[in-house]
């Protein structure tokens, strides 16, 4: 069965997503960090805007994997580097790469293939997985969204604005409803959750209510 978790940036996919996972007992893929995880290579490159074809082909050199915890890339663990700002800013260089959209979708449904799956990120409802068995459109105002991003970096360190967040979060909001391929788009088949107000408990009780609603008797 495959769970698809689609959402913008900031709305607690991530943690949600594999919570969600443990509570079913599924595999969590995280498609968002293998985009932040080419991203992360491309910077560590000096690719910039003007790389395209050397993203695109990097991406298809790149090892991505999941132990279940961790991202690793080539065998590093960067489950810390793949979230700081500076990739947060710079993961438009893989997202909006129609070539690597093309090889990562790839690469989740060989990860996906026969497995028990909560999947998260943009196109996983549309593109992805489009015969998945359950979707789910998970949301948030843009400003609780920004608000849990701040407290996020805060506790790991990083100093930055809550006002730098947001202005960080609308540009990638706009860059995820213009991409060509892969857009953000609500599946027509999906349940939409917004997390306003609630706590992660409360969210993860809802989404498995939802799924276990879905699953073949």
């Amino acid at each position: 069965m495959i769970v698809a978790i689609d959402g913008p940036a900031g709305a607690g996919k991530s943690t949600i997503s594999r919570r969600l996972a443990e509570r079913l007992g599924f595999a969590f893929l995280d498609t968002g960090a293998m985009y932040r995880a080419v991203a992360l290579a491309a910077l560590r490159r000096g690719f910039g805007l003007d790389d395209a074809e050397k993203i695109a082909g990097l991406a298809n050199e790149l090892t991505i994997d999941f132990d279940g915890v961790h991202t690793l890339l080539d065998g590093e663990d960067v489950s810390a580097a793949i979230r700081t700002t500076d990739v947060s800013a710079s993961v438009h260089l893989a997202a909006d790469n129609v070539t690597v959209r093309r090889r990562l979708v790839q690469l989740q449904r060989q990860m996906a293939a026969g497995r028990d799956v909560v999947t998260e990120g943009r196109d996983q409802g549309t593109i992805a997985f489009p015969k998945a068995e359950c979707k789910i459109f998970l949301t948030a105002s843009r400003e609780e969204r920004a608000r849990r991003r701040h407290d996020e970096l805060t506790a790991r360190g990083e100093s930055v604005s809550y006002e730098e967040i947001l202005a960080q979060q609308d540009d990638r909001d706009q860059r995820d409803a213009r991409r060509p391929v892969g857009a953000l788009i609500k599946a027509a088949d999906a349940i939409q959750v917004c997390t306003d107000g609630l706590s992660l408990d409360q969210v993860v009780d809802r989404l498995e209510r939802i799924v276990r609603e879905q699953i073949p008797a």
